[in-house]
Order: structure tokens, then sequence, then C-alpha cells
């Protein structure tokens, strides 16, 4: 049974924002090992390059670890799949005329829509886009109560 409000937002996230509802931070959330993540072979080569580009910097903002290995490998796929298919649009249009003489759009304008939603959807959690990342405050790693001397004292 599905658990009724919003989708809670990692801690990660929450403390890279500085926790703006001042609420506790959950101490007990899983802490997965944020070691270097392989890129997995099964991936589209323009999957592989997007791969390249973000996951060092996910890695360092804390949001991307080794669990996390099915999202971003999604959305790197999502990704490919995206340009492949506006590149497509760009050479050949985005309607044809078929053989009884009506316009039709070409499966392409579906495909990248389709993926350009799936990539949203999953950048969000990784606080790839725009207004997700606007709430994010860079450097920002104190939890619990915000005390300064916490900070200080590295607990």
């Amino acid at each position: 049974m599905a658990t009724p409000g919003r989708k809670p937002k990692p801690t990660a996230l929450k403390v890279l924002e500085g926790n703006p509802g001042k609420r506790p931070l959950n101490s007990k959330e899983p802490k997965p090992k944020t070691t270097r993540l392989k890129c997995p072979e099964w991936l589209e080569e323009e999957a592989k390059k997007e791969w390249k580009r973000l996951a060092k910097p996910l890695q360092q903002m804390g949001v991307l670890t080794e669990v996390d290995l099915m999202p971003f490998a999604g959305y790197c796929q999502a990704y490919a799949r995206w340009k492949e298919a506006e590149e497509f649009i760009t050479k050949h249009g985005s309607i044809v005329k078929t053989p009884s003489g009506y316009w039709q759009q070409v499966p392409q304008v579906s495909i990248a829509q389709t993926n350009l939603k799936l990539m949203v959807k999953v950048g969000e959690q990784f606080g790839l886009t725009p207004s997700s990342r606007s709430r994010l405050i860079a450097g920002e790693t104190t939890q619990g109560n915000g005390d300064p001397m916490e900070s200080i004292l590295g607990m």
C-alpha cells in the first residue's frame, strides 16, 4: 500500500538546501557507500558519455551512491534515446506526408517527449533541474540542529 503525501526528499538534498523546513533530519536514513561507480557496459555509447559527465559531480554532492545505479543508468539511457530522437527530427523534420496524402508526426517526436519527461523526473531526484538545483546550497554539510560548534568539532 502506498504512503500518502509527498515523497520524502533525500537527506543529502535537504542538507545541501540548508534544511529550509528546519525539521529534524532523518538520522536513521541508510547511508550507502559513495564509492566510485562503474558505468554499466550495457549502456548505449551516448549514455556512457552522459554517465561520465555527471557521475563525479553528483557523487561529490552526495546524491549519487552505489545503490542509485539503476535510476541514474535509466536517466543516462533516456538521455541517449532523447538525443538520438532529437537528432533525427533535426535532420528529417517532425512530420511526413503519408502515401495517402495526409501529414503525420514521426514516431521520434513521441520518443523524444517521453524520454525528456523521464529525464526531468529522474533528474529532479538528483538535483539536475534548475528548480531543484536552485534550492541547493553548495558546501553546506551540517546536519542535525545546525549547531555551528558541531560542524567545527565534526560531529
